[in-house]
């Protein structure tokens, strides 16, 4: 079967990514594997993977660190990055999506429901690549280029994480208009994930750190929407 996508799998224990490897290969993926977050990083800049699946606990270099440094490399912006963990305190789920990753994946492994949530993960990205190629945004002087995952201030670049940079567009895309959590919830995360409404607020709250805090409003007890 040709490859569609090529995939890193990121996990210090060999039987994990041994187990995922082999059913990802299976289903038609070009797989790569790393054993902890140094490694991740560089079988990252060697192989530009499409998605990263990424194990939180690991020796020398954690899940967390890992994707946060390549959150900030310009090569990685769009890179899929989706946590796996045995943890299931919401600190950590928190922490996952505050720098950046794009879904959780809970342990034990079951692989039929991993290559549904990967399948659907691809899936949804490679529409929403097509449908928004070339779209941008003026409102003031905010500019948000969806081409370039980039938003404009002025003069000024900002760099967003993807889910920051969704989360805004979707707001941007229906100015004036409130957008109830569960919408949010619809447009932007898969169905399958399990995000609270803490999880969103952690989105806004940065979004409006890096942004500017009057653009977006919170509509007490509904949602959110962005201000002209």
């Amino acid at each position: 079967m040709a490859s569609r996508h090529k995939i890193l799998i990121v996990d210090d224990e060999p039987d994990i990514r041994e187990l995922i490897d082999y059913h990802l290969g299976r289903d038609g993926f070009e797989t790569f594997t790393a054993i902890n977050g140094y490694d991740a990083i560089a079988k990252a800049k060697q192989f530009a993977p499409d998605l990263i699946i990424l194990d939180v606990m690991m020796p020398e270099m954690d899940g967390i660190e890992a994707c946060r440094l390549m959150r900030n490399m310009s090569q990685f912006k769009n890179t899929l990055i989706v946590f796996l963990t045995a943890r299931s305190e919401e600190y950590s789920e928190i922490a996952g999506f505050n720098v950046g990753a794009d879904d959780y994946i809970a342990k034990p492994i079951k692989p039929r429901a991993l290559l549904s949530r990967i399948n659907a993960i691809l899936r949804r990205n490679v529409k929403q690549q097509e449908e928004d190629e070339h779209a941008k945004i003026t409102i003031g002087d905010l500019v948000i280029d969806r081409e370039a995952y980039l938003v404009y201030r002025g003069e000024e670049k900002i760099v967003l994480a993807k889910k920051e940079f969704e989360l805004l567009y979707l707001l941007a895309s229906k100015p004036g208009k409130v957008l109830t959590r569960e919408q949010i919830l619809k447009q932007i995360w898969e169905e399958s994930v399990v995000v609270t409404n803490r999880t969103i607020d952690v989105h806004v709250r940065k979004l409006r750190e890096k942004v500017g805090e009057h653009y977006v409003s919170t509509v007490k007890g509904v949602g959110y929407k962005f201000e002209l």
